[in-house]
């Protein structure tokens, strides 16, 4: 058994306000998860979604369906 670790990337979009999360996509296929965490706590804690989850909530945010606060 092989154990893959997270590659993990923070969002083009991000401005580094200090405000971001990084994500791993690379555990997708293999594990069917998306790890996220705080891009300011690399050795803190990890949340891990089923891929799609984390997909049907980026879907959600596209769509305008969340709102605005």
């Amino acid at each position: 058994m092989t154990t893959e670790s997270p590659h993990w990337f923070t969002s083009s979009y991000s401005n580094n306000g200090g405000a971001c999360i990084q994500v791993a996509t690379n555990l997708t296929t293999t594990h069917d998860l998306v790890p996220i965490r705080d891009s300011k706590d690399p050795n803190g804690p990890t949340l891990n979604f089923p891929t799609h989850s984390f997909a049907s909530f980026v879907a959600s945010i596209k769509a305008g369906e969340l709102g605005t606060p």
